[in-house]
């Protein structure tokens, strides 16, 4: 099941999501474009969760700051793209509920809160996360309590037919954050040995189910702009 858009107009222009995307495919082309041994970028620019929960670190950079840095690097064609796939479908009308400022805080605050659930899951790991999914993961919290029935336009693969579904997006984001559950809970053996960090996707999204309505002054209707 992949969604690809929504019928869900904006008031405003999403000029912050379109930044951010920007932003990560070009931090991910300066990666490719790196030395042979990008493994070293990842581990001097990564989230490291023990570096996250002891301040400890022999990276270049505060490992507090590493959160941001990591936020914006990615391991792969299909890592980014899904990534700036979901903020594109659902990030343009959260940033149009917030205003430029507010989802730009909002953005970051998910990441953040995302890489220390990951951590604090995984304390003694020194393996980097990176990605932006934590943030996006937050972005669909977000957008699950404020439009849980716009349409979603969903590609469902039926063996060898790929047919197109309008879907409320409380069915759409609800599977999405059950897989994250269900796969969060299988890969606990598998801690330390890398792969996805399934409790940021968690963390992140509960993040922005309860902090979003402290950014939005009448969380049924108007709303404060800076």
């Amino acid at each position: 099941m992949i969604p690809f858009k929504d019928d869900n107009p904006t008031q405003n222009f999403p000029f912050v999501t379109i930044i951010f995307i920007a932003l990560n495919i070009i931090v991910f082309l300066l990666q490719v474009m790196a030395p042979p041994d990008q493994g070293r970028v990842a581990y001097a620019y990564g989230a490291i969760p023990h570096f996250l929960l002891t301040f400890q670190t022999v990276q270049p950079v505060h490992p507090f700051i590493t959160v941001l840095t990591s936020m914006f690097m990615h391991g792969g064609l299909l890592h980014i793209g899904t990534n700036m796939l979901f903020l594109w479908i659902f990030g343009n009308n959260v940033e149009d509920k917030l205003g430029y400022g507010k989802f730009i805080i909002f953005y970051l605050l998910c990441g953040y809160a995302a890489a220390y659930a990951h951590a604090l899951t995984d304390p003694g790991s020194t393996i980097p996360m990176i990605g932006a999914s934590g943030a996006v993961s937050g972005i669909l919290g977000a957008y699950l309590l404020l439009f849980p029935r716009a349409r979603v336009h969903t590609l469902i693969f039926l063996g060898f037919f790929i047919q197109v579904v309008r879907l409320p997006a409380v069915v759409v984001i609800g599977l999405w954050i059950l897989i994250q559950f269900i796969n969060g809970i299988l890969s606990q053996g598998a801690a330390g040995h890398g792969g996805v960090a399934w409790f940021a996707h968690i963390g992140g999204f509960i993040f922005g189910i309860l902090v979003i309505r402290l950014f939005i002054r009448d969380f049924k209707g108007r709303i404060s702009r800076w």
